[in-house]
């Protein structure tokens, strides 16, 4: 394949975006323009299209790659795998800004849409707590914990400190008593010892 310079300039990526706009391009070509250039034989798209297709076209995926799987592919090198990631984080970012600012919890995909930027390219688990207001709008999320890859575990003062901003009608250590006793199965919610 020759290289991009040599292309007949209405099928080049950079001046198909000018006339054209973002849309018009493929994410192979998009990628493409981040990373500059091929090598010889292969364009930059040839590069970007090979790497896509290992990855099964999909951007999620992708942003999950390392630096160093990225650098196995001939013609990326450190800036460049640095770079395709960066663009996929940015991608993520977009995500995380087209949340509504007050964004109201009605059913469990509304927490899997407000959670799905935060948590979909992490590679060990994370336990995040929802801080919603009485009438269910999202108010933050507080990160309690990150785990291995097959869990994250809480620690119930942790969470309760979050849980229960406000002074309590019952001592903050008497509450927690109560939870531990709830967690470890037990039934009775007397706050006595």
């Amino acid at each position: 394949m020759k290289a991009i310079k040599n292309w007949a300039p209405e099928d080049r990526p950079r001046e198909r975006l000018l006339a054209n706009g973002a849309g018009s391009l493929s994410k192979a070509e998009l990628l493409a323009i981040l990373i500059g250039s091929g090598v010889p034989g292969k364009s930059a798209v040839d590069i970007m299209r090979n790497i896509l297709s290992d990855y099964g076209d999909s951007l999620m995926s992708l942003g999950k790659a390392s630096v160093q799987e990225l650098m196995r592919y001939e013609g990326i090198g450190e800036a460049k795998a640095i770079t395709i990631i960066a663009a996929c984080q940015l991608a993520n970012q977009r995500l995380k800004e087209e949340l509504p600012k007050r964004m109201r919890i009605k059913d469990t995909s509304d927490t899997v849409d407000y959670f799905r930027p935060i948590l979909q390219d992490l590679q060990i688990e994370e336990c995040h707590l929802l801080l919603l207001d009485q009438g269910m709008a999202v108010k933050g999320s507080v990160l309690l914990s990150r785990g291995g890859i097959a869990g994250a575990s809480v620690d119930v003062r942790c969470l309760l400190r979050h849980a229960i901003p406000t002074p309590p009608s019952l001592p903050l250590p008497t509450i927690i008593r109560v939870a531990e006793r709830s967690q470890a199965g037990r039934t009775t919610t007397s706050p006595r010892k």
